[in-house]
């Protein structure tokens, strides 16, 4: 009995490592944010593990700031905003956009402190995060208000630091998104919210892929995309628990991460709308000089592992 029980227990910890050696390993990224939910639900609902992936999941300052690291494969997807992809495609058309990730409705602003309205903001300075959608949000807010850019000084800041420097006064308002604009409202003394996005812009979100690695793994892109489905409709169905979920790995919470993801409309998808969008905001960067060369859309656009996940 005992040397069947031996057997037994070599048994399954040989298919075990069966198992873990067939998982294809990938190396993905994203921001610290509950907009970008999906991914980590991903990760810790196992909905990665589940389609065949072995998936390391990196964490920065935003999403935007982690899509150059698909430069030369140092990650193999990254969920972020619409600026950092077009970006990083002039430097490398290796990086294509995947699928749109999510809508938001109320969840940017311009947060002052000691600013009574958007007139007083003239002449004072604007702390943005360049690269990201803070920074499409502040140029939309500018365009839509008729504004004109050169009469702020913008403040190159990140996510994290907006809070204590606008705190310190190194900055009077910044361009901030969640959860760092409620954060920043809840905890400088004075702070308020100037304009927030609603009739300026509903930002996107997208997901990103280094093509040479996709194409050489599709089997393993298309599971990829086939979990993030499957994490936006859990998502979806059991958006408690999904929060909870969400809560516990950024460590943020509760009620916020349930206030927040509420404002999120989570959806995988690549339809005419989502290019539409991203075409406006190279616009906005060719507009602004920070367009380094026109983007090819037929390569940019890559939705072949998407179409394989939706056909399966």
């Amino acid at each position: 009995m005992k040397k069947l029980l031996v057997s037994i227990l070599l048994m399954m910890s040989l298919a075990g490592q069966s198992h873990a050696a067939s998982a294809i390993k990938m190396t993905v990224a994203t921001g610290i944010d509950p907009s970008l939910a999906a991914f980590y639900i991903g990760k810790v609902g196992g909905f990665f593990e589940k389609n065949g992936l072995d998936v390391t999941l990196n964490t920065g300052a935003s999403g935007s700031a982690m899509v150059p690291f698909l430069v030369r494969n140092q990650v193999q997807a990254v969920f972020g905003g619409e600026q950092a992809g077009i970006q990083t495609n002039a430097l490398d058309p290796d990086v294509v956009v995947a699928a749109e990730m999510l809508q938001v409705q109320q969840y940017m602003g311009i947060v002052g402190k000691g600013v009574a309205d958007v007139a007083a903001l003239k002449g004072k300075r604007i702390g943005v995060v360049l690269g990201s959608a803070s920074e499409v949000f502040w140029n939309a807010f500018i365009s839509k208000l008729g504004l004109n850019a050169n009469d702020y000084n913008i403040v190159p800041v990140e996510p994290p630091e907006m809070l204590a420097a606008l705190e310190r006064g190194d900055i009077d308002a910044a361009a901030a998104y969640e959860p760092w604009l409620t954060r920043i409202l809840r905890s400088v003394k004075g702070a308020k919210l100037i304009r927030d996005n609603i009739g300026i812009i509903n930002n996107r979100s997208f997901v990103y892929l280094n093509k040479t690695w996709a194409e050489r793994n599709p089997d393993a892109a298309a599971s990829f995309m086939k979990a993030l489905v499957q994490a936006t409709d859990f998502i979806h169905s059991n958006p408690d628990q999904a929060a909870q979920e969400v809560s516990s790995f950024l460590k943020l919470d509760l009620d916020l991460t349930k206030l927040l993801m509420a404002k999120m409309d989570y959806k995988v998808r690549m339809m005419p709308d989502s290019v539409a969008y991203l075409k406006s905001v190279e616009a906005q960067l060719a507009k602004s000089g920070k367009l380094k060369k026109a983007v090819n859309w037929d390569d940019f656009v890559y939705d072949k592992p998407l179409m394989r996940a939706q056909a399966n």
